[in-house]
């Protein structure tokens, strides 16, 4: 079978993300997008198929990793690598052809949580076995603890700002009541969805464009704290992101390369594994930070609300 599937500048509009993990970036895409346009257009693979695909080889991997000597440490690296191209490869297949699902997304989480946790588990435990170093034990521990961290801080994290973009747009929605009602925007989706502007002309160039869309927009900042703060971030955000490359540099895609390739490949597990840890651990406390900057502009976004109302009401009464 062989269906219609646009060439490969199409395929990577459609397939790759406007920003994702400069591991992915550098070293997945340019492997997995053609994968993918020939997979979409010459089989009948799902990406589900391409899901349990990345989760056996993962699994292969670990295997590989128990066995704890130098060359079969280079083999559980390629093996984690490719099963790391497969992973990616599921969900561009579903952009590309429109067979995404509900499950599969569950499925493909759940999948890499258990890879990443066989694969430490295996990794270290033939580090032990090699070693006789009861620190790899530990390690174990602490990097399915850092896989784990960091999705509940990630999804932590969505849900606080969630709460407060709903709790604004409730406040503008009362505000404005008794009036037309205002469009809302909010200053970070305006960015993300012009990665290429130029950082000296990012606030202008996407607030004027929301005003030109939409002439009674209030655009709101949750990151105007943090950007006074930190102006030099923006210069690197904006270099990054017209490369598609999210300024969260070590991620927990980078986290893995670090533990389960970079180590292996370098016989050098337990230094990688520790230096990626900590790495991951600072680039999470940075978000948590910066959310906690974010609560304070959502603070006095709220009270600019408040404030705005009982203008207008002595405004009326007068």
């Amino acid at each position: 079978m062989r269906r219609d599937i646009p060439d490969l500048a199409e395929v990577r509009r459609v397939t790759q993300k406007k920003r994702d993990a400069w591991w992915t970036v550098l070293l997945v895409d340019p492997v997995a997008t053609p994968l993918v346009r020939l997979t979409a257009k010459y089989t009948r693979i799902t990406p589900n198929q391409l899901t349990w695909g990345a989760f056996l080889l993962g699994l292969v991997s670990a295997a590989f990793f128990a066995l704890g000597d130098w060359r079969w440490l280079i083999a559980g690296a390629v093996l984690y690598h490719l099963s790391f191209i497969l992973d990616c490869m599921d969900g561009k297949v579903a952009r590309l052809t429109g067979q995404g699902s509900v499950f599969g997304a569950w499925l493909d989480f759940v999948f890499d949580r258990i890879r990443v946790a066989a694969c430490a588990v295996a990794l270290m435990a033939g580090q032990y076995h090699r070693t006789g170093d009861t620190l790899y034990i530990w390690l174990a521990a602490a990097v399915i603890g850092c896989d784990a961290l960091r999705y509940i801080n990630s999804l932590e994290t969505f849900k606080v700002r969630h709460t407060m973009r709903k709790q604004i747009k409730m406040r503008l929605r009362e505000a404005r009541r008794a009036e037309n009602e205002r469009e809302l925007a909010f200053m970070e989706d305006l960015l993300r969805e012009n990665p290429e502007a130029d950082i000296e002309q990012d606030l202008r160039t996407v607030t004027a464009e929301a005003v030109q869309t939409a002439p009674q927009a209030q655009v709101v900042d949750l990151h105007q704290e943090f950007r006074r703060r930190f102006p030099a971030y923006l210069r690197v955000r904006s270099f990054l992101l017209r490369h598609r490359v999210r300024p969260h540099l070590i991620s927990g895609i980078e986290f893995q390369m670090g533990v389960f390739m970079i180590g292996p490949l370098v016989d050098s597990v337990l230094p990688a594994t520790i230096v990626s840890g900590v790495l991951l651990l600072v680039f999470e406390l940075a978000i948590i930070y910066k959310l906690l900057l974010s609560t304070r502009d959502f603070t006095r976004t709220i009270d600019s609300f408040d404030r705005e109302t009982v203008t207008e009401t002595i405004t009326r009464a007068a």
